[in-house]
């Protein structure tokens, strides 16, 4: 019998060639604090010989609240995560949740295929996976005498 897929449990969609993606050479708004402007999400990145291979949490993110787009060789993420509740400053006794908007741009070591590109959040991990594009073209070069 099928499983039914829940909210949390959903393929997201990935845009290809987008061209807006705005970012510091460290990937942080440089001008933002914690708490106001664009947070930077923490990724883990690695590969095995056919795909690259991003992880992110994403606890509180719906998935309609996240955009992942490729653009050549440049992966972005972008998203927000809203508490759902407002809690006056003076009430807290530590704050070290961001919650707002937030983005990462990742510089790919290699050309994927984005057609086949695949994201999914599930129990509030989002796994992209990223088929690697092999180019084979070869050139013989032929020796000189003088």
């Amino acid at each position: 019998m099928p499983t039914k897929k829940s909210q949390s449990d959903r393929q997201i969609p990935i845009a290809k060639d987008s061209a807006d993606f705005f970012m510091s050479p460290s990937g942080v708004d440089e001008g933002a604090d914690f708490f106001s402007g664009e947070g930077q999400l923490s990724c883990d990145i690695w590969q095995d010989n056919e795909n690259i291979y991003i992880r992110a949490t994403m606890a509180g993110v719906k998935p309609e609240d996240l955009d992942i787009s490729i653009s050549n060789d440049l992966l972005t993420a972008r998203g927000t995560r809203e508490t759902g509740e407002e809690i006056d400053e003076k009430d807290f006794y530590s704050r070290e949740i961001y919650w707002g908007a937030f983005s990462r741009s990742i510089v790919l070591p290699q050309t994927v295929d984005q057609e086949k590109a695949q994201a999914t959040l599930k129990n509030g991990v989002l796994t992209v996976k990223l088929p690697k594009k092999y180019k084979t073209t070869s050139i013989r070069i032929k020796h000189l005498n003088d």
